[in-house]
């Protein structure tokens, strides 16, 4: 796997266990050198996973987005001498979703568009936008 994009679920933020499985599996993939790609839109759930990722990482560093009821989408890319690069965006309701890199190699990003995907999930399975 060089790539993954993971959607943070009510369950992911309702237990403490949750939370830390979660963090622990990006943790782990960032840790592989896979571009991880994480978007929370998760309003009945309070809990910031991109503030937990970034401690977990690199403790010393404060996270951008660390509000716990922030919704938002974060790109991330392993560097080398376990560096992490980050592209945080606010999200806001409403709003289109961003687009983001999901980086496949040191040199390879695609871009992944958002809210083009959630049209098109929306679309096939029958659910009207408004």
């Amino acid at each position: 796997m060089v790539g993954a994009i993971e959607l943070i679920s009510p369950s992911n933020k309702d237990r403490s266990t949750h939370r830390q499985a979660f963090v622990r599996k990006c943790a782990s993939l960032l840790q592989e050198g896979v571009g991880v790609i994480v978007v929370d839109v998760v309003t009945s759930r309070i809990a910031n996973l991109h503030a937990d990722l970034i401690e977990e990482l690199a403790p010393t560093v404060t996270a951008e987005l660390n509000d716990e009821d922030a919704l938002y989408a974060v790109a991330y890319r392993a560097q080398p001498a376990d560096h992490i690069a980050v592209w945080p965006e606010r999200l806001n309701i409403g709003q289109p979703l961003p687009t983001l890199p999901l980086w496949l190699s040191d040199h390879l990003a695609v871009p992944v568009d958002l809210e083009q995907s959630y049209v098109a999930a929306c679309n096939a399975l029958r659910i009207r936008l408004t």
